[in-house]
């Protein structure tokens, strides 16, 4: 799927009320703890993320809970999709593996089913899907990116 055709289908996401917006971002900083705890109790975190890279990542889950926040207040699909891009090169040239994602994300639904009423994880729920199944569109993107990155001349 291109970039485009994800756009076009995050234009399908409807944004959070004003109350579950609210609740999500009252929560936020708990809930980005809980993640980080669950995600450093994996066996596999390490091979996940990269060695040495545990710090980066539970920055990365922080930050990852404050610009949902903000994305449930003012929905706006191409930045949705602009950032998600943008995280999945980033992190990847620092070494995070792909299956990072699919176990960072499962994950942050289980903590989020865990800490938000049932009215307001019915609403914001659909974002973290919507990334889910759009893992494998981001590791193409990036695929394609991080190679033109290679053919790059240096300048130096």
């Amino acid at each position: 799927m291109t970039i485009q055709q994800m756009r076009a289908t995050a234009q399908n996401l409807r944004q959070p009320s004003t109350e579950a917006a609210a609740e999500f971002e009252a929560k936020q900083e708990t809930m980005a703890a809980e993640l980080n705890r669950l995600m450093c109790e994996r066996p596999d975190v390490d091979r996940l993320v990269g060695e040495g890279n545990r710090p980066m990542m539970e920055n990365n889950s922080r930050n990852f809970f404050r610009f949902m926040s903000s994305l449930f207040r003012a929905y706006d699909p191409e930045v949705l999709v602009e950032t998600a891009q943008w995280v999945f090169r980033a992190y990847r040239s620092h070494g995070f593996q792909i299956a990072y994602w699919p176990a960072n994300i499962d994950t942050a639904v289980l903590v989020l089913r865990g800490h938000l009423s049932p009215g307001a994880f019915s609403q914001c729920a659909p974002f973290f899907d919507w990334l889910i199944v759009h893992i494998p569109d981001f590791v193409k993107s990036s695929d394609e990116t991080m190679k033109g990155d290679a053919r790059e001349p240096s300048h130096g």
